[in-house]
């Protein structure tokens, strides 16, 4: 896989150049982005996979439900066997699998009790959650780089390792690093989350931090607070596995999380 991404360096220029025309459409209005009838909080990355967004999603799905508000969730639906718009929830029955809405999603749906909804189109997708479930704030995940749909605050979350591991060729933009955008794409966001998971790290270099100079920053971790038997639905305290030999199995983006 190494090699491959040295012998992939050239098409790196192609991408740059597709991704600076197609921002620099949107940011001189060529391109406009729409609006729905709800306020939108967007929860993206620059980066493949792995930051944490699903997880930022949950939190901030709960959170916005404790304030009384009528919150949905948006997203791709990324690995799911279906196409075009699907409703996952109405917030109180789930009508979708997870073959077809997508593992992410459907974990959502379950955590949260909440509306939600797949689609590739992300402003047809977000105007039909509206209308269907009444809805007045929808939570886009990952939903960064999809600028055809207006947002009222843009969250942009990192992997500390990511920004901590400046090697060959972590910072380098697709198809040969692991970038989707340039880093200065930082511009755009309203917050940062550094997330932090279980890492230790909190360095950032200097060519990066001063990217979120003047940005609302805050920093993320993960904490184990039990683990549940997903056959008998029941949940354990972490001290009853003190000192007993555990194996563990992910099959997520970065099996460091």
């Amino acid at each position: 896989m190494y090699y491959l991404r040295i012998i992939l360096f050239p098409f790196v220029a192609v991408y740059f150049l597709l991704i600076r025309i197609r921002n620099w459409f949107f940011e001189k209005n060529v391109f406009r982005s729409k609006h729905v009838n709800a306020k939108i909080i967007s929860v993206g990355n620059i980066t493949v996979g792995g930051s944490g967004k699903t997880p930022l999603v949950i939190f901030l799905a709960n959170l916005l439900k404790e304030e009384k508000k009528k919150v949905g969730v948006l997203s791709r639906g990324y690995g799911r066997r279906t196409t075009g718009y699907q409703l996952v929830s109405n917030g109180e029955k789930i009508f979708a699998s997870v073959d077809e809405a997508g593992d992410e999603i459907f974990y959502t749906v379950n955590e949260c009790k909440i509306p939600a909804a797949v689609s590739e189109n992300r402003h047809k997708g977000a105007t039909r959650l509206i209308r269907e479930t009444g809805i007045n704030v929808v939570l886009l995940d990952d939903g960064f780089q999809h600028r055809w749909i207006y947002r009222d605050i843009d969250i942009l979350i990192f992997e500390q390792r990511f920004l901590s591991e400046v090697a060959f060729p972590n910072h380098f933009l697709l198809p040969t690093g692991n970038l989707r955008e340039p880093f200065d794409a930082v511009k755009r966001a309203d917050i940062i989350v550094i997330n932090r998971k279980f890492s230790s790290k909190t360095d950032i270099p200097d060519k990066l931090k001063r990217y979120f100079e003047e940005k609302e920053v805050f920093t993320a971790y993960y904490k184990t607070i039990g683990f549940v038997d997903m056959k008998r639905k029941t949940e354990y305290e972490t001290e009853e596995f003190r000192e007993q030999k555990s194996l563990v199995v992910a099959g997520i983006a970065k099996p460091f999380s």
